[in-house]
């Protein structure tokens, strides 16, 4: 199906996609791949232009995706490894490799639970919060330029399509697939 985002001036690859299948197998109906396909290369763009200023900054995806679910958990900025696994739908296994990162690279803390010495906090440190600020707002600038070619009016519209689309997905996946990283916001 597509695979990757071949360049801008190959601007309709899923229209061409959908004309070969017509032709070669006029007996299937390829049109989920006009959402799914579009779909998918917005994505691969997506994720190349958001990376670039997370990995000017030393930071990978992943690690973005916790220092800003300690960002929007509210001061004092900490939360447990189980709850940023639920924040972002990975595993704990998967969260503590980020801690561990992070963590080495000065921009969280651990600390024991003072109540309950087996829970563990994670919370940001002054060097994590600046990033955090800083990075955000050039990534919410960064997408706001991405969504530049809808109008106001359609980008509600493409949310509540998305969100539905979202919906149908999990609806029909299979509960024990791997799990979906949120980034960002």
């Amino acid at each position: 199906m597509v695979g990757r985002v071949q360049n801008s001036t190959d601007a309709d690859a899923v229209s061409r996609i959908i004309e070969e299948w017509h032709r070669q197998r006029p007996d299937l109906d390829p049109s989920p791949i006009e959402v799914l396909g579009r779909l998918h290369r917005s994505f691969l763009l997506y994720q190349s232009r958001t990376s670039k200023p997370v990995a000017a900054a030393g930071l990978s995806l992943a690690g973005f995706d916790v220092l800003a679910a300690l960002r929007r958990s509210g001061e004092p900025y900490r939360l447990t490894a189980g709850e940023l696994a639920a924040t972002s739908l990975i595993s704990s296994a998967g969260v503590t490799l980020r801690l561990d990162r992070l963590e080495g690279d000065g921009l969280i803390v651990r600390e024991r639970d003072v109540r309950d010495r087996r829970v563990v906090h994670c919370r940001l440190t002054p060097a994590g919060l600046k990033l955090i600020d800083t990075l955000l707002a050039e990534y919410l600038e960064n997408e706001r330029s991405m969504l530049a070619g809808l109008k106001p009016k359609e980008r509600v519209q493409l949310a509540a399509l998305l969100q539905k689309l979202e919906r149908s997905l999990g609806s029909t996946a299979d509960s024990t697939a791997g799990a979906v990283t949120l980034v960002g916001c």
